[in-house]
């Protein structure tokens, strides 16, 4: 390699470096603002059954380990990229999403059928539970922890970024 070429590859790789840092802190930033509105402290009680027949209870779930609650709807372009993370790691995980709006139970298991999630799903056709949450912006993911909510994340995350939330809560 020349050394023309060598210090192209560096300047680029440094103004990647630069692009990320930036990147990463504006989503932070637009992160904070959106869950500022949201629910924190004591997660609020979940008594309610998944579309599956599980009865939940969140502050009873999250006294061993922490819980993901995912907040998403059939109609939201962004859970379509987020979805399939949230499955993988309930795989791993205790897990409970709330589907927001997206239809009677019929509809919303037809969806989970259609795109293979195992995920355990409430369901929320009239938006209650997101309005006790005060749910702004689909998705919308909290770790609660002992009964409290240590993490609230809205919009894209991966699986790394659940797993670190997780991990650290």
């Amino acid at each position: 390699m020349t050394t023309s070429a060598a210090v192209r590859i560096r300047k680029w790789a440094k103004e990647a470096l630069v692009a990320i840092i930036i990147v990463t802190l504006a989503a932070i930033a637009i992160d904070m603002w959106r869950s500022q509105s949201m629910v924190s402290g004591s997660a609020p009680d979940l008594p309610y059954t998944t579309l599956q027949g599980k009865e939940v209870n969140l502050i009873a779930m999250s006294q061993e380990k922490p819980v993901l609650v995912y907040f998403w709807a059939t109609w939201c372009p962004v859970c379509n990229f987020v979805s399939p993370s949230v499955d993988f790691m309930s795989e791993h995980y205790d897990a409970v999403t709330i589907a927001l709006r997206s239809g009677d139970e019929k509809r919303v298991n037809q969806y989970l059928t259609a795109k293979e999630y195992g995920f355990a799903t409430i369901n929320d056709p009239s938006g209650k539970i997101s309005q006790e949450w005060k749910i702004s912006v689909t998705p919308s993911l909290f770790v609660i922890d002992k009964g409290e909510i240590s993490s609230v994340t809205t919009g894209f995350t991966t699986p790394l970024g659940m797993w670190i939330r997780l991990l650290f809560s």
